[in-house]
Order: structure tokens, then sequence, then C-alpha cells
């Protein structure tokens, strides 16, 4: 099984390290036949906000993980501890995939793991961890960063985004989104969405693109326009992107591409249809456009990710 080990000591905040634990501590019983094999490590007993926690093992054990996962730091004025650091890179040395939540940011930059790399963090604390890691490249505007073995993720809901993301890599987008859907959460933000958007993620029917939305999704096999969406919503096409931006912090087109692909991952896991089929059904028209949208977006051509996720549903329990 795939070990997920959350890194822990006095101060990290709870609500990164909540999350983590419901998306990867609790499989989905009869869709996915292998989960993870969750594993909180640490010092010792740790104070996590208003709670001790009694960790299943201390941190020397994050270097036999497969994905290690550091919580938001909650005193980030302060240098996290020389164990953690220490801890955090020797995993990353034996070969772990490491992922930050938040501020754990900055347990990530003095292991000098992203040295050299671009990174998040949360937007408040993003102009710190660039004067103390001037070696990083701090992006604040983006919701999470995937360098393959290293990702660091913003604050709140944005970590939440990276642990889906983490799913969808394993496991595939169908498993990614039936987590999401029993979180009641967002079933996909693309990394490079911005951080910080001038109206909150929309809930129910209360923004003005409520009914436009599911119209467009419901449609994707269509080749829609900024002007059919304009048209549909019943204004201008500057008011559609203003409140695109506003409400989903990306464009229209990159909307409707995200869904596109996304469909089209779930149409590769669950069906036998041809690239072509597929391709007509996602709107892209053809094989050759959903080929190069594809591999520019999920970083492999469409027939190696429908082999890599069939073969993994086929692998027996283990």
């Amino acid at each position: 099984m795939h070990t997920v080990a959350l890194a822990v000591t006095d101060g990290m905040l709870h609500f990164e390290l909540s999350l983590a634990s419901e998306v990867f501590g609790n499989p989905l019983v009869g869709m996915a036949d292998r989960w993870y094999d969750l594993l909180l490590c640490g010092p010792g007993a740790v104070r996590v906000g208003r709670f001790l926690l009694e960790p299943d093992g201390g941190l020397d054990r994050l270097k036999s993980a497969d994905t290690v996962i550091v919580p938001g730091w909650a005193d980030v004025d302060v240098d996290p501890p020389a164990a953690l650091v220490e801890a955090v890179r020797a995993a990353h040395e034996a070969g772990a995939r490491v992922a930050s939540l938040c501020t754990g940011a900055f347990v990530l930059a003095a292991a000098g793991l992203l040295d050299g790399r671009r990174a998040t963090t949360h937007w408040a604390h993003a102009r710190d961890l660039a004067a103390r890691h001037p070696e990083v490249e701090v992006d604040a505007d983006v919701l999470y960063v995937d360098h393959g073995s290293v990702l660091t993720s913003a604050g709140k809901a944005a970590a939440m985004d990276l642990c889906l993301h983490l799913v969808r890599l394993d496991h595939g987008s169908s498993i990614a989104n039936a987590v999401a859907r029993r979180l009641v959460v967002p079933p996909h933000r693309d990394g490079g969405q911005a951080q910080f958007v001038t109206t909150p993620v929309p809930a129910q029917d209360d923004h003005p693109l409520a009914a436009l939305l599911p119209w467009a999704i419901e449609r994707l096999d269509h080749p829609l326009t900024v002007e059919d969406l304009a048209r549909q919503a019943r204004m201008s096409s500057r008011n559609l992107s203003r409140h695109f931006r506003s409400v989903t912090g990306t464009t229209p087109l990159q909307w409707l591409l995200t869904q596109r692909i996304r469909h089209a991952q779930e149409l590769l896991e669950t069906t036998d249809d041809s690239v072509d089929t597929i391709a007509e059904a996602t709107g892209m028209g053809t094989a050759t456009t959903l080929r190069r949208h594809f591999n520019r977006t999920v970083g492999v051509p469409p027939d190696t990710y429908r082999r890599t996720f069939r073969s993994r549903a086929r692998t027996p329990h283990q």
C-alpha cells in the first residue's frame, strides 16, 4: 500500500492536518481496491491547536513513507524544529514525494527542498518566505505548485486542492472526484488558478454564473465560445470575463478547457471509447487536438493515461 506520513510537531495548524487525515485516512469502500496507509509521525505526543495527539511513530519513520505531507506551521516567525527539517530532508533523499500545506512550505524551504524551485504558500506569508529564503521562487498567485517529488500549496481550501490533486495522480480523476463529492468540495481547481478572488468560492446559487456553469458542463461536446457563454448568461463578453475571474479565478476559455480535460480523463478511465470518440464527446473536435491539450495539461498522452489507470484498477489488493 502507498504510505502517507503526516509530519507533525507542536505548533502545527489543525485545519490542514485534519483535512489531510480526512482525504488520505478514509478509503472509498467499493471504489478503490487499494487506499493509503496513513501514519502520524512526530517526536512523541504533540499539541496541535487544542488537541494532544499521540503519533503512530517517530519522525524517523518519514523516510520509509511514499508520500510525506507537512501541514501548516503556525509560528512562521521562528525556525521550524531542526529534527523535523532533517527528517523531511531525509525522507526526500530516500525517495519520498514531499508536499507542504499552507505554511508547511517554511519547513520544506528550511530543508533545502525548494532551492531553485517555484513554490507557493498562503499569500499572507509569501513575502516572508521569499525574504527568509531568497533562493526560492515564491509565487503567491497560485493554489499549488507540482514539481513531481516536491509540491507546495497555498492555505486552507488550496490545501484541499493539493490533496485531491495527489489522489488524482495516484488513483485517477474518477476516484478524486468521488472523494470530492464525499467531502462536498469542488472536484478540481487548477494549481495555476489565482489564490485570491474577489468573490469567495461560490455556494449554491449565490453568484452570477450559478446557472451558466452547469449549463456549459452539460454541453462540453459542443464547440462553445466566449460569445456562446456570454449569450447564454445574457451579458457582454467583457462582463462575463470579469465575473469568471471573480468567481472562478480564471478565464472562461481556460475554465472550459479544464472541464474538457477532466471529462476526457473520466472517459479514458471508465470507458473503452476511442480517443477520436472522446475528442468529440469533450468538444475537442479531433484526436490531434485532444492529445495536444491533454499532454500539455496532464503531462502524458491520453493512451498512456488510460493504460496507467486501467492497470492500477486491475491490480489485486495488496
